[in-house]
């Protein structure tokens, strides 16, 4: 009978132990260290600044990108129109329309050098052009 209590009581302090609050296992508090830069680091997979895309001779791909710039300037948005242009040129050098608008957008943009530079690539690729002598004007205002 004796060891019959005994064991009755050991397993009701086993057990009061299991449901008492001070021997529940400690979980660890640790927080996450806080990020040192104010900017949010982006995977390298998902940084499209790494991402390089490989041009070749594309004029189908060049005339979309005029047209999709030609959308942007419509809306105002001429940074965009830049950039779409400044692609289409990428795919296509001699594309003399991607030049002009280039150089109309850059100059909407105030950036005199690059629409200096982008008028002057417009008389090489269309010297002939009906609209050279306007263009000759623009290029002698932003000097």
């Amino acid at each position: 009978m004796l060891a019959l209590g005994a064991a009755l009581v050991a397993a009701q302090s086993s057990q009061n132990q299991q449901t008492a609050p001070d021997s529940a296992p400690q979980l660890k508090t640790e927080h996450p260290k806080e990020a040192t830069s104010d900017k949010e680091e982006v995977p390298p997979e998902e940084d499209t600044s790494l991402a390089t895309e490989k041009y070749s001779f594309n004029p189908l791909q060049s005339r979309k990108d005029v047209l999709v710039g030609k959308e942007y300037a419509k809306k105002g948005n001429y940074r965009a129109a830049s950039r779409r242009y400044l692609d289409a040129t990428k795919w296509d050098d001699g594309n003399s329309e991607a030049w002009l608008l280039l150089g109309e957008a850059d100059e909407k943009l105030k950036d005199k050098d690059g629409a200096r530079d982008a008028y002057k690539k417009y008389l090489q690729v269309a010297s002939d052009a009906k609209n050279a002598a306007d263009i000759r004007k623009r290029l002698a205002k932003l000097q």
